[in-house]
């Protein structure tokens, strides 16, 4: 986040301007005793280890108060605990260096202000015996924090951590200035590069056209054509592309639907094949039909063929009958 020293710069002219003066100097002090260092990750690294080697633990815990205030505690609950183990590391690592320069009475001092704070906390409970162990750098509960690799280890996480929360914190309008006027200048960059660029293509197409001579100018414009565009001098020397994409040019989404009227009645063709399904099924029914009583009538013992033979039989005997008897009739 270097870009706040920038908007920094912005409203202090924007002060200036106005003529704000005790506006200007309350700013000018601020920005003096800021303690977020313009957010910028590494000044507030150097200040932490400038407080511990000064072994300032008022100026320590005032300006870790401040991180939790503005920073740590707009967090969402589960980094609660990171936070409390970066807190406790460096209040650890002050009584270290206090240890190596010979600061006994920084120690007690410490112990003396923290106590009623740190006795309920499980993981204090051996460090309460640091201020009576000779050799604490040999002894177990003691020894991993006075290993360069503990330290530089704790300095790299709360960096990290740092960088992490003001990338993602929210931030004012006015912080996006720099951000926006850089890619409004990067845009006018590329816009005039584009326009060199297309000039000097026209420059070569107007030489070779010039080149080519007058009588060659319809074939010029013909070839133009069939890449897409036609190309035409202006008065001015200029060539001018018209539009107008050629036959040969022409895609799918140039083509012009045709005003066809839909069909006056809308045919279903699941309709359709449901008919010829019941049509299908009622001629296999009525076959079904025939085939059950030609069995049914061999079943019975006759036959469709032979009992129509003999009702013909008997219609003929009777018909016979009937004539002889009016034969009879008419002798006597």
């Amino acid at each position: 986040m270097a870009h706040i020293q920038y908007v920094d710069g912005l409203i202090r002219e924007y002060i200036l301007f106005r003529g704000f003066s005790n506006t200007l100097k309350a700013f000018d002090n601020e920005l003096k005793s800021d303690k977020d260092k313009s957010f910028r990750v590494d000044k507030v690294i150097e200040q932490i280890q400038l407080l511990i080697h000064n072994h300032d633990l008022g100026g320590l815990r005032e300006l870790w108060t401040h991180l939790n205030n503005h920073l740590f505690r707009n967090l969402e609950h589960h980094f609660a605990t990171a936070v409390n183990k970066l807190e406790q590391s460096v209040l650890k690592f002050y009584l270290i260096v206090a240890y190596t320069s010979n600061k006994t009475d920084k120690i007690t001092e410490f112990f003396t202000k923290l106590s009623p704070e740190l006795v309920s906390q499980s993981e204090w409970k051996e460090w309460f015996f640091f201020p009576f162990c000779k050799n604490p750098e040999e002894h177990a509960a003691f020894a991993v924090c006075f290993t360069k690799q503990w330290q530089d280890t704790l300095l790299i996480s709360l960096h990290n951590f740092l960088s992490t929360i003001y990338q993602c914190m929210p931030q004012p309008i006015i912080a996006k200035a720099e951000s926006e006027g850089c890619l409004i200048k990067k845009l006018q960059e590329e816009n005039s590069l584009l326009r060199s660029k297309l000039a000097t293509i026209q420059q070569q197409q107007y030489t070779q056209l010039q080149s080519a001579g007058p009588g060659s100018g319809h074939h010029s414009r013909l070839s133009g054509g069939s890449a897409g565009a036609d190309q035409r001098l202006t008065a001015d020397g200029r060539i001018r592309y018209s539009t107008r994409p050629s036959s040969s040019m022409l895609s799918l989404n140039d083509l012009q639907p045709f005003g066809i009227p839909p069909p006056t009645h809308i045919v279903d063709d699941f309709y359709i094949i449901a008919q010829e399904s019941n049509s299908l099924g009622s001629a296999a029914e009525s076959q079904a039909r025939g085939l059950k009583s030609l069995i049914r009538n061999i079943g019975s013992g006759g036959s469709p063929v032979l009992g129509r033979r003999e009702a013909a039989l008997e219609r003929n005997k009777k018909r016979s009958g009937s004539v002889g008897s009016r034969g009879n009739w008419i002798h006597s």
